[in-house]
């Protein structure tokens, strides 16, 4: 019942249309929502180091909000001059603010993507259109962290001798860092050829050939689709209804919150929270059935 349990298809949708949402939906109370689902469903998939990511987005924020709002003088609501004399607005500060939250929150989005869309996922899903693009995908996202760990076997090696990234001057820790890049590129290399020819002699590149998939949209797929479907369906109707719509220049100017925007929100936030909410009763059923079996 985890969200990564369901269809490739099923997380592509959501992931896009999820991503699409956050970065256009500039409304304060559309933008919240999507931070703090990001933030819940990071810590959920990555734990503590998800945390720590998220708690140093908070800085960072606040000092696009100060640099943006520094070098950017539209508005009406003058709060102040700095110190060329040049006027600080609240528009421009809370314009500031908005992209800082959103490119957190999609930031943070994005750590949810690469947890849950796997390598076997994206060649699954771009098998059929791009058999080579899925390939080359694939191959890149397993050669990834490949890399980082041969480079740190590398540098542990060569401190043995005492020419590590960390040992002697600076001249020498520089000339030791291009050594270990340089094993590694070629160690990379080797390792790309092998793998390039590994799939030549399984027959990748012959004509006819079909990719083998574990995916199956069963009626569990076709009833969650249903749902990400309703719910997409009511946020594109809110965003048509310009529920979703603000004015920051030159002045801030938003549409005020009905009962109608009250039930946008809750389908908005429900959408965004399905997945963790499907992760934690999924979490929340197979520790029922571990007990029963005891």
């Amino acid at each position: 019942m985890k969200f990564d349990s369901y269809h490739p298809f099923i997380n592509f949708i959501y992931f896009v249309a999820a991503v699409l949402c956050i970065a256009f939906f500039h409304h304060p109370i559309f933008l919240a929502i999507g931070y703090v689902a990001a933030f819940l469903w990071s810590v959920k998939l990555n734990g503590k180091k998800s945390l720590i990511l998220n708690l140093c987005l908070i800085p960072v924020i606040a000092f696009y909000t100060w640099w943006f709002s520094f070098y950017n003088h539209f508005g009406v609501t003058i709060l102040g001059y700095n110190f060329i004399d040049n006027q600080i607005t609240l528009e421009a500060i809370v314009v500031g603010f908005v992209r800082g939250v959103m490119a957190a929150a999609i930031v943070m989005e994005f750590t949810c993507i690469f947890k849950i869309v796997t390598a076997d996922k994206i060649v699954y899903l771009l098998g059929k259109i791009s058999p080579y693009l899925s390939l080359f995908l694939s191959i890149l996202l397993r050669f990834i962290p490949r890399i980082i760990d041969w480079a740190k076997k590398t540098n542990r090696a060569r401190c043995g001798v005492g020419q590590g990234i960390n040992q002697g001057n600076i001249f020498q820790r520089l000339w030791h860092l291009i050594k270990v890049i340089s094993v590694t590129l070629t160690w990379t290399i080797e390792h790309l050829v092998e793998s390039a020819a590994s799939m030549k002699s399984r027959g990748y590149s012959l004509k006819g050939r079909k990719a083998f998939s574990i995916y199956r949209f069963d009626n569990r797929d076709r009833s969650i689709l249903l749902v990400l479907i309703a719910c997409i369906a009511i946020i594109l109707l809110a965003n048509s209804a310009g529920e979703t719509n603000i004015l920051y220049e030159p002045m801030i100017i938003m549409e005020p919150i009905t009962g109608m925007s009250v039930l946008f929100y809750v389908v908005y936030a429900a959408f965004l929270l399905l997945p963790l909410v499907l992760q934690l009763a999924g979490e929340w059923k197979f520790k029922r059935l571990q007990q029963m079996s005891i």
